[in-house]
C-alpha cells in the first residue's frame, strides 16, 4: 500500500542582535530547504532577533504587517515554501510591551495563522497546510500539557509546532523529555526548531538536535 509523504525541515540557528544578519541566515536556510524539496520549514523562537539587554526586543518590535515580517513573507513566496516563524517580536499594546508571536506563512507569502504565546486561539489553517492541521505554541508553553490536549482534541491539530530558545541548562535537562511526553499523550507529530549556541555575553541556548517525533512511535 502506497504511503504519501511530505518533507518538512527544522532549522537550527544562533540569532544575534542584527536583524539583517539573521534574515540573511534565514534566507540561506529557506533556499536550502526548498532545494531539498521541503514543503514547510520551521524556524526557532526569536529567529529574527535576540537582544543583548533588557528593552532591546521591545525596541525593535513591529506589527505583523511591518517591514521585517514582510521580508519573510516575500522569502516564502519567492521560494514557494511554507514557513513556521516562531517567536516573532510583535509590537504590543503600548511602548513597554510586546507579543511573542508564532506566525505561519504559506507558499504564496500570505500569513495564514498566528498565535501569541500562552493565549490559545483557533488553530485552524484556512485551506490547510501541506502537512495537515497545525497546532501552534512557543517554547515555555511546552511545560503545560493541557494546552496540547486542547490543540489536539478540541481543535483537531495533527502536527504540533514548538519553536524554542531553551537555555542551555534547562534545555539539556528537559527538552527532549517534554517533547516526547507531548507527542505520546496527544498522538500527534511534533516538530520543534531550536536556537543553539552563544548569542551574546548574557545569552546561551542549548546545543541539541532539532526534534521531530510521532507519538505512537515513541
Amino acid at each position: 500500500m502506497a504511503t504519501n509523504s511530505v518533507r518538512v525541515a527544522a532549522a537550527q540557528m544562533t540569532s544575534i542582535t542584527d536583524v539583517a544578519a539573521n534574515f540573511a541566515t534565514c534566507s540561506r536556510l529557506v533556499k536550502e530547504a526548498a532545494l531539498a524539496g521541503a514543503k514547510l520549514l520551521c524556524f526557532p523562537e526569536a529567529f529574527s532577533f535576540v537582544g543583548a539587554k533588557d528593552g532591546d526586543s521591545v525596541r525593535i518590535a513591529e506589527p505583523l504587517d511591518g517591514p521585517i515580517m514582510e521580508k519573510y513573507c516575500s522569502l516564502a513566496r519567492e521560494s514557494s515554501i511554507w514557513l513556521s516563524l516562531g517567536g516573532f517580536q510583535e509590537k504590543g499594546p503600548d511602548p513597554e510591551h510586546l507579543f511573542n508571536t508564532h506566525v505561519i506563512v504559506d507558499d504564496t507569502g500570505k500569513i495564514r495563522s498566528s498565535y501569541r504565546k500562552i493565549h490559545l486561539f483557533d488553530v485552524d489553517v484556512p485551506g490547510g497546510s501541506p502537512i495537515g492541521r497545525l497546532g501552534l505554541s512557543v517554547c515555555y508553553d511546552l511545560r503545560f500539557p493541557e494546552l496540547y490536549q486542547l490543540l489536539r482534541f478540541k481543535h483537531g491539530a495533527q502536527v504540533l509546532l514548538v519553536p524554542a530558545a531553551f537555555t542551555k541548562v534547562t534545555g539539556e535537562a528537559h527538552w527532549e523529555i517534554l517533547l516526547r511526553a507531548r507527542a505520546i499523550e496527544s498522538q500527534c507529530y511534533v516538530i520543534a526548531a531550536t536556537q543553539a549556541g552563544k548569542h551574546n555575553d548574557k545569552r546561551e541556548t542549548m546545543v541539541i538536535h532539532n526534534y521531530r517525533s510521532m507519538g505512537n512511535h515513541c
